[in-house]
This record gives C-alpha cells, structure tokens and sequence, in this order.
C-alpha cells in the first residue's frame, strides 16, 4: 500500500493590530479544494504564564490542529507580555486581535462566518476573558471558546495545585504559576477582576459554547473543571474532558502535552458540532 502523502500546510506570519500596537502574528491554513473562502477562523493565544511564551511554543501543536480540518483557518496571535505591561494590557490586545480579525476577514481567507477562540494555559485565560469582554463590548460575535489547561485561578487555591508540594516531579508548576500571576497581576486587587480571574466572575451568562480541556496530571485540572461547572449552571452549553496524562517530564511543556493526548480529536469535534448550534 502507498504511503499517504503528508497534508500540505502553509504558514503566513503577519502582523495584527492590538490595543495599543502592532502584535506578531502567523496564519495557519491546509490545502483547500472548497468553494470561496473558510467558514471557520480560530484565533489562538499561546501559554507561557503571562511573562514569557511566544508564536514558536505552541507552533507544533497548531500544526497538528489544522490538519484536523482543512475547513478552517487558525491565525495565531502573540500579545503584551507582563514583563512589558501588566494587566490589563494582554487581555485588552486579545479582544483587539479579535476585532482586528473580524475586520479583515478577507485578507484572512475568511467568510466571516464562525469566529472561536482559543488559548492555552495563560492563553487560554485571555480566550475565556475575551469571551466576557466581546459581550460586554458588543462584539465581535464569537461561536465557541476552546479552553486547554487554563490559567484561572490567580490565588491558586484548588486542590490539584495545593497537592503539588508533596509531589515532587510536578512541585515547580505551583512556583511557575506563583511567579506568572506576580508578574501578571502586581496589584493585589486586580486579582479578582473578572477580566484576570474569569472563575471569579459571577456573569457568565451570554457566553459562547465551551471546550475545556484539562489533563490527568495536571495542576491546572481542577479549576479548569470548575469554570466549565460555573459555565454549565449558567446555561452554557460546555464539554469538559479531562485528558489521560502523556509522558511529558517538562511540566511547563503544555503545549506538547495537548498535542500527545486526544485534545485535537475532541476540538474536531467540537468545532464540527458548532454547525448544530448555529443551525
């Protein structure tokens, strides 16, 4: 039997506008045979805890993701780093990135159609914010939010993360947390804005489906699954997955760890099940 030839992919990296600047960016797209231009645009944040992180970190992983579907566009955004501004400049540049989004559609490749919004880690923090701002602002309209181990929870006060002392292999990830939100969220109060600290907010109502993807093993486990149960009792309609652990030692290596387990195939489905919720 002939070995299937590899999914041609492209990478374009641009620049897209944020709240107060230019940001870099890179558009991801599989080979297209369809008619026009795609239905679906992801716009996705990478981790790194607020103070660090770039477009590299999260590259392999949203490699793999628009290989799922050759149906969509993934463009990729950095923003402001803590060690630059803290909050709340990232947040704001998130929500600006999606506007940018919206408005350039057609330099996208992009009908305008179904916009998501995605993130991992200190990421996916700005994708669940940018969902509470885009409502409170009036746009732009999302169809759904993909949230991949996020960072909620700036007192880190759940379970998952309270164990990790008396466990050696993962104890750093409770330090990496700690300094990210120090750098992040220097003033105390600002701690438990609903726009650093989407857990904390008590209007959730009005909101985009959600995918929260968290892993066995991981710290951030715990309040991951407490924002889909908050998300759920407030009527949106929200899958949360609790992934098997991969074999990664590096416990910041998130976006490897996504990419090992089954996170793709469950926002395969995920983005394919939006069509029944437009419909």
């Amino acid at each position: 039997m002939m070995e299937q030839a590899p999914l041609a992919l492209k990478t374009r990296d641009i620049e897209v506008s944020g709240a107060h600047g230019p940001l870099a960016a890179r558009l991801y797209s599989g080979a297209w045979s369809g008619a026009g231009k795609r239905d679906t645009l992801i716009v996705f944040f990478p981790g790194g805890g607020f103070v660090s992180g770039d477009l590299e970190e999260a590259d392999e992983f949203l490699r793999g993701l628009v290989s799922c579907d050759t149906g969509y566009l993934v463009l990729a955004s950095n923003y402001t780093l803590a060690t630059v501004s803290p909050f709340p400049a990232a947040v704001e540049d998130a929500h600006a990135v999606l506007l940018w989004a919206k408005k350039n559609k057609t330099k996208l490749g992009w009908n305008g159609k179904r916009l998501v919004v995605a993130g991992i880690e200190a990421g996916a923090n700005l994708a669940a914010v940018s969902t509470l701002m885009s409502r409170d602002r009036g746009g732009p309209a999302l169809s759904g939010q993909i949230l991949i181990m996020p960072m909620l929870d700036p007192g880190l006060s759940s379970s998952s993360m309270r164990e990790l002392p008396t466990c050696t292999d993962k104890a750093k990830a409770a330090d990496v947390c700690a300094a990210g939100y120090r750098g992040y969220l220097p003033n105390a109060a600002d701690r438990t804005h609903p726009y650093a600290s989407p857990l904390q907010s008590s209007r959730l109502k009005n909101l985009p489906p959600a995918l929260i993807l968290s892993g066995e093993d991981d710290p951030l486990r715990d309040e991951a699954e407490q924002y889909g149960s908050k998300l759920i009792s407030c009527g949106i309609k929200t899958t949360v997955r609790r992934l098997p652990a991969a074999p990664v030692s590096d416990v910041e290596a998130r976006n490897e760890c996504a990419c090992k387990v089954f996170a793709l195939s469950e926002i395969a489905g995920f983005i394919a099940g939006l069509d029944g919720a437009e419909s």
